[in-house]
């Protein structure tokens, strides 16, 4: 049994995860929800970038997951489809906190996908239209001319294009991290083989 007590306290890591978040939201100065995204290649070389984690879903009837969207055809997207897992990084200064996750990856392409699309901004939308992400640009004149054209073609109420949409990571270890005074953090791991295994939670040392 690990010793969890106080911000590690509870029996579902997403809602821990979740907490964590909200707490972040309060005192982090920009974008609380960016994860440092971490895929291979097909040689396994290592590749990392900032993107927005859109959502946790608890595990509820399902198999909890944490959620972001992207370009299908960008790298970070043909990594993650080759290797079929990812690992990110959630790190807080002001609250001196981190979450880590490793898990494997599915594509989130249907209804809940149409939904996300629908809330972001009408630029956005479009952009997500123009932008051959990933691909070499001549120019941002190019850039902008390319998000002129998909304005004239799909007007205001764009529909999802059919190479944008959202990976679900459904994690198979989760580590919560704290900071603590002369560098003795704090960090308990959760970790389980599949969705359908209860979770075995551990201290590590720091």
């Amino acid at each position: 049994m690990s010793d969890q007590t106080g911000i590690f306290a509870g029996d579902d890591p997403f809602i821990i995860a979740k907490a964590w978040l909200a707490e972040a939201e309060a005192s982090e100065p920009n974008d609380p929800n960016a994860i440092a995204l971490s895929t291979v290649d097909a040689q396994g070389r290592p590749n990392a970038r900032m993107v927005l984690l859109k959502d946790i879903e608890a595990e509820g009837a399902g198999q909890g997951a944490f959620v972001f969207y992207t370009n299908y055809e960008s790298a970070k997207a043909r990594e993650i489809d080759g290797a079929g897992y990812a690992a990110f990084v959630l790190h807080w200064k002001s609250l001196r906190r981190q979450i880590r996750v490793r898990g494997s990856v599915t594509r989130e392409d249907g209804p809940k996908a149409d939904e996300y699309y629908a809330t972001r901004s009408l630029k956005s939308r479009l952009g997500a239209w123009a932008s051959k992400q990933s691909q070499p640009l001549a120019g941002r004149a190019t850039l902008m001319a390319e998000v002129a054209k998909m304005t004239a073609l799909h007007g205001v109420n764009p529909s999802r294009p059919p190479y944008w949409g959202g990976y679900r990571i459904a994690p198979f270890e989760i580590e919560f991290w704290a900071d603590g005074p002369f560098r003795l953090h704090d960090r308990f791991v959760w970790r389980r083989e599949t969705g359908a295994e209860p979770w075995a939670v551990s201290r590590l040392n720091p």
